[in-house]
């Protein structure tokens, strides 16, 4: 169980998000909604360590995880795809996957390459000539070199055609069935999410104004009551 509780954080006088408290099952799919401006980004660099809240802390199976410390939280098995292509655009893909999967051991790239064959096909070209898509693939196939047991993943479909969305969503489903990777993502695109995550909250003014699964969601006439 992966435990948020009661995290507040800000930067200097700006309150991002306040007293969020949630308990995320191993293994489970969450979308995490809202509009710009609303505290998602900010809730999850809290999780993995990058920014350090003013209240609160995040704990896996009970205990309390490094605040401020992202390698530590990557080695505790939690990996972060932030917005952007976080890619090394100057080296090779294969070269990219290689230092990510540095410290946990290489033997990880056969199975990426099963899962995104197209980063297998272009293992040999330079990162940065790829298209968004492709390198929004690679960045998670980097991640997941670290053998995560959550995934943490900030508008992973920005500026993504929607049939590279649909394979990103598709490649997101598979990692979760195969090994049993936890999913967190934070999206715009409701609609494609919902077909993906079993269970989604909706942040408004950094507090949580629905918390519940998304049928509950998809059963509400409108969405945009709660943007």
């Amino acid at each position: 169980m992966l435990d948020i509780v009661n995290i507040s954080a800000g930067y200097g006088s700006l309150n991002a998000i306040q007293n969020i408290s949630l308990s995320i099952p191993d293994g489970s799919k969450l979308g995490v909604f809202g509009h710009n401006g609303a505290g998602k980004t900010t809730l999850m660099r809290c999780i993995i360590g990058a920014h350090v809240p003013s209240q609160g802390e995040v704990r896996w199976h009970g205990e309390a995880l490094p605040k401020g410390d992202v390698p530590a939280t990557v080695k505790k098995g939690i990996a972060y795809v932030p917005q952007g292509h976080n890619v090394f655009p100057t080296l090779s893909v294969e070269k990219n996957l290689r230092i990510a999967g540095s410290l946990f051991g290489e033997e990880f790239l056969d199975e990426i390459y099963k899962l995104f064959p197209v980063l297998f096909e272009r293992r040999s070209q330079r990162a940065g000539s790829m298209s968004g898509g492709e390198q929004q693939m690679l960045a998670l196939g980097m991640a997941l070199m670290t053998h995560p047991k959550w995934l943490l993943l900030d508008e992973p479909s920005t500026g993504l055609a929607p049939v590279i969305v649909r394979n990103v969503m598709d490649g997101l489903r598979d990692v979760n069935k195969r090994f049993g990777t936890g999913i967190i993502v934070v999206e715009q695109n409701v609609p494609a999410t919902l077909k993906l995550v079993d269970h989604a909250i909706i942040i408004k003014s950094g507090q949580i104004v629905f918390n519940g699964t998304t049928a509950e969601l998809n059963d509400k006439k409108d969405l945009w009551e709660w943007f």
